[in-house]
């Protein structure tokens, strides 16, 4: 657990670059080099993030933890990634003043961006490496990243994933071999976690009830309800916060905690860090606390409630080919994030075309560690904007 804790807690120092870098991050760190969890476990899981509401890769992490070292485990990997961006938002929102030295934080932000995007194009390379083997596969990713780049919202996301799953079990049903369909009826039953399930519900409906008279349950529906329907990580969850806070914080507040959640690492979720503490300013401590809590908690309660239906699904025989098509279309989602936003939030000359092909090599062909290449980037932005 105290493993978990601390390499989570490391990468929440300089995981910069949104839901799809973090994915990367986690890909390289825990499949290639740890080796925690397996290729095809490692999709799964990204897969059922992306299907569930709440931040994707705050529960992947949670996942990760999990196969490791238990329910604990996945505590320890949400303080460990969380707790950096946590305490730096909590501070901001503390001493409420505007963030100084801005042009070395954007030289920074502006590394990191430049790491994010050799971290991702490593981990999808790897990943379809894995996944896409044949035309099929190809086909289905390709369409997946067309579908997602031109579209938006939930729909977009995850229709495709939807279709390819649908279009596997189709296929399945043209293999007619005996053995196959008894199989079949061997297979565990599809079913979620009802206690857990039960308690998201409960909490869903029941906050309401009790939050009106007191400003800290209040504080927790108001965030907890956020989480509950959020799809697509910490962008979407800004314009279903802002009517709800209405009254709570001022409207300058409200973009300021958005602004500030981009500047430090970590899931954007945590902008509800900074949000709490400026809605409880006389304890801005426990306000930064419930709020991140509550965001959090209901994207936790649903990833651990569909755990064992999604195992089940997944080990299903019928469902073979349509697991074979879900892994595909998961590539082609990462391939879409990987160009927008990784790829055109990151690079901005011909300059960091070459520093970003320049680190490919470094991290692929020479075992460059992450953290180094960062030091790399930072070192290659502080000269470039001290020539032009």
């Amino acid at each position: 657990m105290f493993n978990v804790l601390w390499d989570f807690f490391v990468l929440g120092l300089y995981s910069f670059g949104g839901p799809a870098a973090h994915i990367g991050y986690f890909q390289r760190e825990f499949v290639e080099n740890k080796k925690w969890l397996k290729q095809n476990d490692f999709t799964h899981a990204v897969a059922l993030c992306q299907f569930l509401p709440g931040p994707a890769s705050s529960q992947l992490g949670m996942y990760i933890g999990f196969k490791r070292a238990g329910y604990l485990g996945a505590i320890a990997a949400f303080i460990g990634f969380t707790l950096p961006s946590f305490v730096l938002l909590t501070f901001l929102a503390i001493a409420n003043n505007q963030v100084t030295g801005m042009a070395i934080i954007d030289t920074v932000i502006h590394a990191a961006k430049l790491l994010a995007v050799v971290v991702v194009a490593d981990a999808l390379w790897g990943m379809a490496k894995k996944n896409i083997t044949t035309l099929l596969t190809l086909f289905v990713a390709s369409l997946t990243a067309i579908l997602v780049f031109f579209s938006s919202g939930l729909l977009g996301q995850v229709a495709p994933i939807m279709i390819a799953a649908l279009i596997g079990y189709l296929m399945s049903f043209r293999n007619t071999n005996s053995a196959v369909n008894a199989t079949v009826i061997k297979n565990d039953p599809i079913r979620p976690n009802v206690f857990i399930l039960s308690v998201f519900v409960g909490l869903l409906i029941g906050l309401p009830l009790v939050a009106n008279q007191v400003e800290t349950l209040n504080l927790i529906n108001v965030f907890y309800q956020a989480g509950s329907f959020v799809f697509g990580g910490g962008h979407v969850v800004l314009p279903l916060l802002e009517p709800m806070m209405e009254g709570m914080v001022e409207p300058d507040t409200f973009l300021t905690s958005y602004a500030a959640a981009q500047l430090v690492p970590g899931p954007m979720f945590t902008m509800a860090s900074y949000l709490g503490a400026s809605a409880l300013p006389s304890m801005p401590i426990l306000g930064s606390f419930l709020a991140t809590v509550a965001v959090f908690l209901p994207g936790c309660l649903l990833l651990f409630a569909f755990l064992p239906a999604w195992k089940a699904l997944f080990s299903h025989s019928r469902l073979k080919v349509s697991i074979v098509l879900v892994n595909a279309s998961v590539i082609g989602l990462l391939g879409s994030a990987f160009v927008t936003p990784v790829i055109t939030t990151s690079i901005s000359s011909i300059f960091d075309i070459v520093s970003v092909i320049t680190g490919y090599v470094l991290l692929k062909y020479k075992r460059c560690p992450v953290w180094l290449l960062a030091v790399v980037f930072v070192v290659y932005k502080v000269v470039m904007d001290a020539l032009i």
